[in-house]
Parts: structure tokens; C-alpha cells; sequence
């Protein structure tokens, strides 16, 4: 099902990074795409960029979401909000486990609950969520950020169950590392956070990852690109680790 077949996309997270890459990628293929975001100055200035529809919402804002869903039957939903508060889960604390239960998992979960039965009933529709490789690859520091990601790729795969015997798709994208200021947003807009995480890394850009969900848009309606893992090349996930009892651990 191409580009041709759809007419509207509600893409959320979408003032900076991937999420305004979608957006541009989108509207360049003459979607009618709604942006959803926070960040008021961003996204007005991103709506005049591209001609998307701006909205300034919340996605955890339960009444927002419901109320434009109920306004414009969307045929792409891309998933791409997100947040981190990277810490072991020794040290969580009961704010970060809410903040990022909210935004990661339970906004997915009822932005798909608004928007796949629609999809079902007019058998055309195409749902991205942006997971992450956090969600089946194991690093430290970040566990309910990696509960939350797990908990989205499962979902991806059972809203292909439950749309089954209907044209609608669902594609999971996973990045890795990628070049876009949501490190600032997390670990603080520096040098250091810079120098650590960005600076002299090869790593794809947001456009790439925009550019991977549009190919899967784009497959012909047979086609349902199910799971896309987009890393750097010179980045791999896991590991192993063994301890030697009463000694120090790596933090």
C-alpha cells in the first residue's frame, strides 16, 4: 500500500530529532501529517517548515489525544514520543518509574486503542512504533527504560494478531545510537554530554531513521515490514559480564 493510499499521519514526539524527521519525510510525500509535541516554539516553527498540522499537546494528556483522534481518521500512526531517566533500578525512583510508564508505554498503548479500530474498519492503516534496542538487548542503567521499550515491542507484534484478516500494518523500529539531541534532553544540553555521546561517532542520522519508515510505508500492501533494527555500524548491543564475589563492580 504506497504513499498514494493513505491521506493522514499523527506522528507524536514530533518537534525535534526523529520524530520532525518523520514529520518532513511525511509531508515531502504529500501526507497530511498532524505533529504532536510539547514544545510549542519547535513545533510552530516546524508546522511553517512543512505544512504539518501542529498540535500542542501532552501525549500523556489522555482527553487531548482522544479528542483528535475522534476528529481525523488517521491512516499512519507513528509512535515516536519518548523518555529516559537513566539510572539503576536500585537507585529508581517512584517519579521516573511513572514519568516513563506514561509517556513510553500507556500513551502508545491508548493512541493505538484510538486509532487501530478505525484502521481495521476501513482495512487500511499503518502503525510505527519506535521502540528501541533496549528492549531486547541488555545495558546498564536504564532498567525501566528497558521494561517500558520491551513492553512496546510486544505490543507491535500482537496488534498484527489482533488486526489479523485486515490491511493494516505494523512496524516496529528499533534504533541504536543515534545523532539527535535527545542525549541533551536527557543527560544535559553540554560539552561533556556532547564530547561522551555524539563527537567522533559514526552514527546515523534522524533522517536515516525517517527514511527507513517511509520504505516500509511505501512496501506494496503484501508487504508488512514487521521488525527493523537500525544501528551504527560500528555499534554492538549485549555483552557479558562475570563477577568474582566481594570485588567492586563495573558501575
Amino acid at each position: 500500500m504506497p504513499f498514494s493510499d493513505y491521506k493522514t499521519a499523527l506522528v507524536t514526539g514530533a518537534s525535534s530529532g526523529m520524530g520532525a524527521a518523520v514529520v518532513r519525510r511525511l509531508s515531502a510525500e504529500g501526507i497530511e501529517v498532524h505533529a504532536l509535541a510539547r514544545s510549542r516554539d519547535s513545533l510552530l516553527k516546524l508546522a511553517e517548515e512543512t505544512g504539518c498540522v501542529a498540535h500542542v499537546l501532552d501525549v500523556t494528556d489522555l482527553e487531548g489525544i482522544t479528542r483528535l483522534t475522534q476528529q481525523v481518521p488517521f491512516d499512519i500512526l507513528v509512535n515516536n514520543a519518548g523518555v529516559d531517566r537513566p539510572r539503576k533500578f536500585l537507585q529508581a525512583q517512584a517519579d521516573d518509574i511513572d514519568l516513563l510508564v506514561d509517556v513510553n508505554l500507556r500513551a502508545v498503548l491508548h493512541l493505538c486503542r484510538l486509532v487501530v479500530p478505525g484502521m481495521v474498519e476501513r482495512d487500511r492503516g499503518h502503525v510505527v512504533n519506535i521502540s528501541s534496542i533496549a528492549g531486547a538487548y541488555n545495558f546498564n542503567g536504564n532498567s525501566t527504560y528497558h521494561a517500558t521499550k520491551a513492553a512496546v515491542s510486544m505490543l507491535s507484534k500482537q496488534l498484527r494478531i489482533d488486526a489479523f484478516g485486515k490491511r493494516v500494518r505494523v512496524t516496529e523500529i528499533c534504533p541504536g545510537r543515534v545523532a539527535t539531541d535527545i542525549f541533551a534532553h536527557v543527560h544535559g544540553d553540554s560539552k561533556e554530554t556532547y564530547e561522551k555521546f555524539i563527537e567522533g561517532f559514526e552514527l546515523p542520522k534522524a533522517e536515516d531513521i525517517a527514511d527507513a519508515i517511509a520504505f516500509a510505508i511505501a512496501a506494496p500492501v503484501a508487504v508488512n515490514i514487521g521488525h527493523m533494527e537500525i544501528t551504527p555500524t560500528l555499534q554492538v548491543p549485549g555483552g557479558l559480564s562475570t563477577a568474582r564475589p566481594g570485588r567492586p563492580q563495573e558501575s
